[in-house]
């Protein structure tokens, strides 16, 4: 009884060690959804390699313990590595920003959707899947005057930015081969300095190769875009996803110390981080808090304080 009992644990830890560690093989996109979890179930793997020995003393328990240790602290390395330098409390945040994938079927929060995004303070607001909030558009423009998405510049309210200063150049543009308008662009200029925005949703990793085809297309457009930049939207999938660190990597982008998690809502702080706000020098994140009300969403709003060095 005891060798069947080890035996299961052993062949399960070694599934899972076997699904995670081939990352570092091959970015295979059907995997990535696990790729994302790489903390979690190393953490599970670790657990079940300590149960595993407890049932039965063998080396084997040792090894996939060993490796599940390793996987593990690779994980916490690698969402470290974009950590940008932590900004002093007492520096007053030159803006703050609101992004949310509220769910387009999420019609009966609308109205409270709204009142939390007007409630917020941000200077500029992300709403991804924004169909709710369409009819709460005219009240949300006397706080919002200037926007685009919902009827400017695309017909459809899929996305939707809202700032209380005016947008420059505006623009909606196509990310990968699945989706159409799916990323807007545009800058706006606080007090003389001009600081660029891109709202991207992105799709879920594991359709096709879309969602590398789509970072793609990020690595394409933020080099145009010149200056203090930030990219947040919904990225369906965690900064351990091998395509994003490629794009973090090449253009340089930087996270708070700790990435709030925002999905499953269910999971609530042991979740995984899959809606992102990003900066690139010489803007800087001061916070990232997670909005702990998902108003319905099958995702945690987040909100953002920016600073800008010399």
């Amino acid at each position: 009884m005891r060798d069947t009992i080890y035996c299961v644990f052993s062949v399960l830890t070694t599934l899972v060690l076997a699904v995670v560690s081939l990352r570092y093989v091959k970015d295979f996109y059907l995997l990535s959804f696990f790729y994302s979890f790489q903390l979690h179930l190393a953490v599970a793997a670790a657990a079940a390699s300590i149960a595993a020995v407890v049932v039965k003393r063998h080396w084997y328990g040792f090894l996939t313990l060993g490796v599940s240790l390793v996987l593990a602290a690779h994980g916490v390395v690698m969402t470290r590595e974009f950590v940008q330098p932590a900004v002093d409390e007492n520096r007053p945040a030159l803006f703050r920003l609101l992004s949310f994938n509220i769910e387009n079927d999420n019609f009966a929060n609308g109205p409270g959707i709204a009142d939390m995004v007007i409630a917020s303070g941000a200077d500029v607001v992300n709403i991804l899947e924004a169909e709710p909030l369409l009819s709460e558009l005219p009240r949300l423009l006397k706080t919002y005057p200037y926007y685009i998405g919902c009827g400017v510049g695309m017909e459809q309210c899929d996305t939707l930015v809202l700032s209380k200063r005016p947008l420059i150049e505006p623009r909606i543009r196509n990310l990968g081969l699945l989706w159409r308008n799916r990323l807007t662009v545009s800058t706006i200029d606080f007090d003389g300095r001009k600081v660029n925005f891109l709202a991207a949703h992105l799709t879920k990793p594991y359709y096709d190769e879309f969602h590398g085809l789509e970072i793609e297309d990020l690595d394409e457009i933020i080099p145009s875009l010149p200056g203090p930049l930030v990219l947040a939207g919904d990225f369906n999938t965690s900064i351990l996803a091998p395509d994003v660190q490629y794009l973090m990597r090449r253009q340089g982008l930087g996270t708070a110390s700790l990435e709030p998690a925002t999905w499953p809502i269910r999971a609530g702080p042991f979740g995984i981080p899959i809606d992102h706000v990003f900066s690139k020098a010489p803007l800087r994140l001061k916070s990232v808090h997670r909005i702990e009300n998902s108003f319905g969403s099958n995702h945690f709003g987040l909100l953002a304080e920016f600073v800008v060095d010399p």
